[in-house]
């Protein structure tokens, strides 16, 4: 028998020896917990996914706003006509006409819904038939163009729909950028803590180990001296042997632990080798009393939840498209208001009297230039002012889109009175939990403060002999345990007062993040 615990004794200190080997072995890094942050900010894959959202929303702001660029347009047509002559009025068997126009076209859209446009053309026409008094006649036109819809399309929200929905997705993405670096920031708390606990929590392992091993020892002096009996020896170890196990286990928890922040961080973006290196915290809990009540935490949210924000601004959408679509039903009233200036010119021809079929004697000439000072001279002035009214049946028979956006926007609304019903039930758990597990630390303070002087008067009882290495052993487990659940009720605390500060939307703040910051990034 005992020959067997010698080698559950070996086949233990080979796997202690094989576990500092390792820890020797690993390089090490040092990081607190603003370091963690920072890195999780530099380096988590998911918040640079959600980095580029609002990147692309600006993009579709810039695009809607294009529609308010003007449009410039530039036509050249050119047409050559010959036909057989059918009168004897004509003067040659094949009649010719060539005819060019140059054109150029700005157009604008108007805010409010309108267009406006300018129109300048010019145009050459030449041809051999008998008769013409000018050619080639040259002519040119400034046409100055105004339509403005009075019923359907009217006004700045019809006309601006896209550009505000854009605007408004972009400030939605933001805030969704925000609820991004506030989980963020909560997952590296997370797994910060729980390392820290990992660590701790190995610690008292170890500690409760060296309390056994020291018991051990103790008992085999007294076999050796024949104050104990050789049984006591056997528990110890078996005590020995279970504690050593919990410490694999907590040190399986620490690596597990590191692994999870490691990947939070994503600390393989900047470190080479990372899976082989061991992070310590440097950072200890902190758990002073938290000062808050349920409607002061219920306030914070209301202002400062991004993930509420965005659900408003998205029901702003909602009721912009429900308007849109209430006008789209009316009927189409648009007015058209046109002003142009007109210009002639070119050779004048000239007749005998007396015999004009016999062809022109002489000519005045005149060019393309002089049709441009009659157009830019205002010499001719021309306007025309209307009214157009239709009646589309898509709009009378079915109203569908109305209803749908109608639809929509109630949803929303409903979705948001939920949110805020979540919020509300969450934060509730939340402010119980800061509250209860301050109590769990003083309550639990007490409890591990008692397992110690338990543990320490059944020592001192095992010495003058009314106690047995059984009680001792089960008080050193019992404060090994009081130990850990300290330790637990302390990162309890601290994350409960993370996940509050996630929940009121403040966890930024109070890690002194700026969103400006890294979106100008």
């Amino acid at each position: 028998m005992i020959r067997r615990a010698k080698v559950t004794m070996t086949v233990l200190l080979l796997i202690m020896g094989m576990s500092v080997y390792g820890q020797q072995e690993a390089p090490n890094i040092s990081l607190s917990l603003k370091d963690c942050i920072v890195k999780a900010m530099e380096n988590n894959l998911g918040l640079a996914v959600a980095v580029l959202t609002p990147q692309l929303r600006d993009i579709s702001v810039s695009q809607a706003n294009e529609k308010y660029l003007p449009v410039f347009s530039f036509g050249f047509n050119i047409n050559d006509q010959q036909q057989p002559s059918y009168s004897f009025l004509d003067a040659a068997d094949v009649l010719t006409a060539s005819f060019n126009e140059y054109s150029a076209d700005l157009s604008q859209e108007i805010p409010g819904g309108g267009n406006f446009s300018i129109r300048l053309n010019t145009s050459k026409y030449d041809t051999n038939r008998t008769g013409t008094t000018i050619n080639p006649s040259y002519r040119a036109q400034l046409r100055f163009n105004y339509t403005q819809p009075l019923l359907k399309n009217f006004g700045m929200m019809a006309s601006k729909r896209d550009i505000i929905i854009a605007q408004t997705n972009l400030t939605i993405s933001e805030k969704d950028l925000k609820r991004a670096l506030q989980n963020t920031v909560y997952s590296v708390e997370q797994a910060y803590w729980n390392l820290v606990f990992s660590i701790e929590n190995l610690k008292v392992s170890q500690q409760s180990s060296k309390l056994a091993q020291d018991l051990l020892e103790k008992n085999r002096l007294g076999v050796e001296v024949g104050t104990l009996a050789p049984i006591e020896i056997i528990t110890a170890e078996a005590q020995v042997a279970q504690r050593e196990a919990d410490i694999l286990a907590a040190e399986a928890e620490v690596r597990n632990n590191e692994d999870r922040l490691k990947q939070v961080i994503n600390l393989a973006a900047d470190t080479e080798n990372s899976d082989f290196l061991q992070i310590t915290p440097v950072e200890e809990p902190s758990f002073k009393e938290l000062d808050i009540n349920l409607d002061q935490a219920l306030t914070t949210a209301l202002q400062n939840r991004p993930d509420l924000d965005s659900t408003r601004l998205g029901i702003q959408n909602y009721e912009i498209n429900m308007s849109y679509a209430k006008n789209q039903l009316l009927p189409g009233l648009n007015l058209n208001a046109s002003y142009w200036s007109p210009g002639v010119s070119g050779d004048q021809l000239i007749y005998d009297p007396d015999d004009p079929w016999s062809g022109p004697i002489g000519s005045i000439p005149g060019g393309r230039e002089d049709a441009f000072k009659d157009v830019f001279g205002f010499k001719y002035n021309n306007w025309a002012v209307g009214l157009t009214l239709d009646f589309p049946l898509n709009t009378i028979v079915s109203r569908a889109a109305y209803a749908q956006a109608r639809v929509d926007l109630e949803q929303a609304q409903l979705r948001l009175k939920e949110q805020e019903q979540q919020i509300y039930t969450d934060l509730k758990i939340a402010v119980r939990a800061v509250k209860t597990n301050f109590k769990r630390i003083q309550a639990l303070k007490v409890a591990r403060e008692l397992a110690q002087r338990q543990l320490e008067a059944e020592e001192e009882k095992l010495k003058v002999g009314l106690s047995t290495n059984y009680f001792v052993l089960q008080y050193q487990r019992d404060l090994a345990t009081a130990r850990s659940q300290e330790i637990r009720a302390i990162i309890d605390y601290v994350l409960s007062v993370a996940v509050l500060n996630r929940d009121m939307g403040v966890s930024l703040d109070e890690q002194n993040i700026q969103i400006s910051g890294l979106w100008n990034k």
